[in-house]
């Protein structure tokens, strides 16, 4: 996608803080952190939101590649012991501002209880 910030990150026009990288994924801390552990995991095949993504064969096997990579990934951000939450917003109406599928890795301090 020409246009896509998160293809652009991921061919390395645009620069990142990158925290982990293997040959389906690469996560990279967000710009606008919410916590003191903020991390964007991104599939490095397009695919415009995590519908998109389950509904093919390849998505799924994107998808499958990024819960194996997720204890390595916590590790990386040191959350282990200290918990996390994996977010993902889907469509516009979700909250999703980049229509490139991605997880949100939050942690750091203590989240509570939040309605989602």
């Amino acid at each position: 996608m020409d246009d896509c910030i998160f293809c652009k990150i991921i061919e390395g026009v645009i620069p990142s803080k990158k925290v982990f990288e293997n040959e389906d994924l690469v996560a990279f801390e967000d710009l606008n952190p919410v916590a003191p552990v903020h991390v964007l995991l991104v599939p490095k095949r397009h695919f415009a939101n995590l519908y998109e993504m389950s509904s093919t064969p390849q998505g799924l096997e994107t998808l499958n590649s990024l819960y194996k990579a997720l204890p390595e990934l916590v590790r990386a951000c040191g959350l282990e012991s200290k918990g996390f939450r994996l977010i993902n917003n889907c469509g516009e109406n979700a909250g999703q501002t980049v229509m490139h599928v991605h997880f949100h890795l939050v942690g750091g301090i203590p989240l509570g209880p939040r309605i989602i």
